[in-house]
């Protein structure tokens, strides 16, 4: 008999991408793997096509999207600069499902309560996921927002999973020669591993 072919299903992550976030960047892969979910980032994007649709795009390509805004404070780095790009990316995805498809759900993710309503107060009435800045407080959330799917890892497992991917980061950082782990190759081998990871510690049932 045929095996069943199991449907994965891709979240597009609007996440920052530096150093201070390396810990939590891991973790929301992880934890969206562990759900037989497949991450999906700007990072991937390497083509002619013009920038805004190519992210554009990989939105539409996406059933769901995480929008992290915990960190759109001013780079202090000259000139001192705040970031647009989280919260532009978010409004895209709100754009997309409200004029162009409802087979797309956002999600917003921050490390304070109440903070949303001071820095985006357009989305008022929408209830922010707070993970207070932290590996867990990030699988915990994960764990509220996708609830309903048919895959439901625990926290304990999406830490075995963490820790496999993390363990082998060297490694991947060695095999591709990135010089960090924000880059095109080095995004892609960490999800696979991930998911592989978490079809041995969860099980291959699909979302």
């Amino acid at each position: 008999m045929a095996k069943k072919r199991i449907r994965r299903v891709g979240v597009f992550l609007n996440i920052p991408y530096d150093q201070k976030f390396e810990r939590l960047y891991l973790a929301y892969i992880c934890g969206i793997s562990s759900y037989g979910l497949i991450p999906h980032a700007t990072l991937e994007l390497r083509s002619s096509e013009r920038r805004l649709d190519r992210i554009l795009n990989l939105i539409k390509s996406c059933r769901y999207s995480i929008h992290d805004l915990s960190r759109v404070e001013v780079d202090r780095k000259h000139p001192p600069t705040p970031r647009f790009n989280m919260p532009f990316e978010l409004g895209l995805s709100i754009g997309w499902e409200r004029l162009g498809s409802n087979h797309h759900t956002w999600f917003l993710y921050e490390t304070q309560d109440y903070r949303l309503a001071k820095s985006l107060s357009d989305v008022n009435g929408t209830d922010a996921y707070i993970h207070e800045g932290t590996i867990d407080g990030v699988f915990r959330e994960i764990c509220n927002t996708f609830v309903r799917l048919s895959r439901q890892p625990s926290v304990d497992q999406m830490w075995c999973v963490y820790r496999e991917v993390r363990k082998s980061i060297p490694g991947i950082m060695k095999s591709t020669r990135a010089k960090s782990i924000f880059e095109p190759r080095a995004f892609k081998d960490i999800c696979v591993l991930a998911s592989a990871s978490a079809n041995r510690h969860v099980g291959l049932a699909g979302p």
